[in-house]
């Protein structure tokens, strides 16, 4: 997500030509847009890194609810 916020202010700062930005070349942030499509579609899903936080999320339900269940008084 970075990326997409440091992408979306060199747009900016090079279309408003603030200062040193106004010389940067508009190859260097087509550059960084063709490497974060390549990030968030191939490697990301690549490495598990997209479902480790639906894991996670997951496995904290999990356990609210074995935690819950061995701890209900009404069980025992």
């Amino acid at each position: 997500m970075p990326i997409i916020i440091i992408i979306a202010a060199l747009c900016a700062l090079r279309y408003f030509e603030v200062w040193k930005f106004a010389e940067l070349s508009w190859w260097w942030i087509v550059g960084l847009m063709a490497a974060a499509f390549i990030w968030f579609e191939f490697l990301e899903p690549m490495l598990g890194l997209d479902k480790r936080k639906a894991h996670n999320e997951d496995e904290k339900r999990r356990q609210a609810r074995v935690a819950k269940n061995f701890n209900d008084p009404k069980r025992k």
